[in-house]
């Protein structure tokens, strides 16, 4: 494993372009085309010419993420799911302070991966014997929430003060329910955009780093709040809780996994209000609902 750590530094694009230069150093790739394709939780670019996607994680504290990614991608392979496959490197890597993984390049001409796609993989997924050897950690759904909020410094001290108490009272209210599904592996991140539908239609699995073992229905919920966000439609909603054979919108405990991803959503883009002016007005709006739950959630997505 190739370490290379100075101390912590803002995870911002230039930051990120500076670590995929030396991750491709360290690597022997070439990163004259690379393309900086989405900087989220992680920074992702695409090496073209290698055929090659460089996923960059934000800090150390993730480490053990992207291990289980490295892992869990074989396992999928394995099981005969269609899921993102590592490169041959030494996976991960540590470079400036921050773990890295190589992924294959699936191609795509162009078709989207949809809801109906997305209930089948989730079927598939949770249908999975889970090998012990995995070990795959508990489900923790606020994972990463209460340090991004502590840490940032876009915050007032009310405003974090507001979202550490709305924290809290959603883990509390998270323990106190009773899931009527088996648990099993979760995706973490469910969403139809972590899908891939490859040129030769298969749909392939990607972003791993949230998988765990817990309940099934964490994953309903990510598209029941899309839904609820009028990032769909109804139809296609309803299309989506058929084909799995489950609806977690009929659900009583659904109140609470919305409530939830509302507040995951809004920190997780919090990250990056320095990054683009839209997306500070976006967090700024959906932190004002957080604020005053019945206000329409009129949000973006990212």
């Amino acid at each position: 494993m190739t370490v290379s750590q100075p101390p912590a530094i803002p995870f911002t694009s230039n930051e990120a372009q500076a670590t995929l230069q030396e991750v491709c150093q360290v690597a022997d790739l070439a990163s004259e085309d690379a393309r900086l394709i989405r900087l989220g939780e992680n920074a992702l670019f695409v090496l073209a010419a290698e055929r090659v996607v460089v996923r960059i994680a934000r800090s150390l504290d993730v480490l053990a993420d992207a291990r289980k990614e490295v892992a869990v991608s074989a396992w999928l392979h394995e099981a005969g799911l269609p899921a993102a496959r590592t490169t041959t490197h030494e996976q991960p890597l540590i470079v400036r302070g921050k773990p890295v993984t190589l992924w294959h390049f699936i191609g795509n001409d162009g078709a989207v991966a949809d809801l109906i796609d997305l209930a089948a993989v989730l079927r598939s997924l949770h249908q999975l014997p889970v090998p012990a050897d995995l070990a795959l950690p508990k489900l923790d759904i606020l994972g990463r929430v209460s340090e991004r909020i502590t840490s940032t410094d876009v915050l007032s001290d009310e405003e974090r003060q507001f979202l550490l108490a709305r924290y809290q009272e959603l883990q509390a209210a998270y323990t106190a329910l009773t899931f009527p599904l088996t648990s099993c592996a979760v995706h973490g991140d469910a969403h139809s955009d972590n899908l891939i539908k490859a040129t030769d239609g298969t749909i392939v699995l990607i972003d791993l780093e949230r998988f765990a073992f817990g309940p099934p229905e964490t994953d309903l919920a990510v598209t029941a709040l899309e839904h609820s966000l009028g990032w769909g439609t109804r139809a296609e909603y309803d299309q989506f809780a058929e084909r799995y054979g489950f609806d977690v919108l009929a659900w009583e405990g659904y109140p609470v996994l919305r409530d939830i991803n509302e507040l995951k959503m809004t920190t997780w883009l919090m990250q990056n209000v320095n990054e683009d002016e839209a997306i500070a007005r976006e967090f700024r709006s959906r932190l004002f609902c957080l604020q005053n739950p019945e206000a329409p959630r009129r949000w973006r997505p990212f």
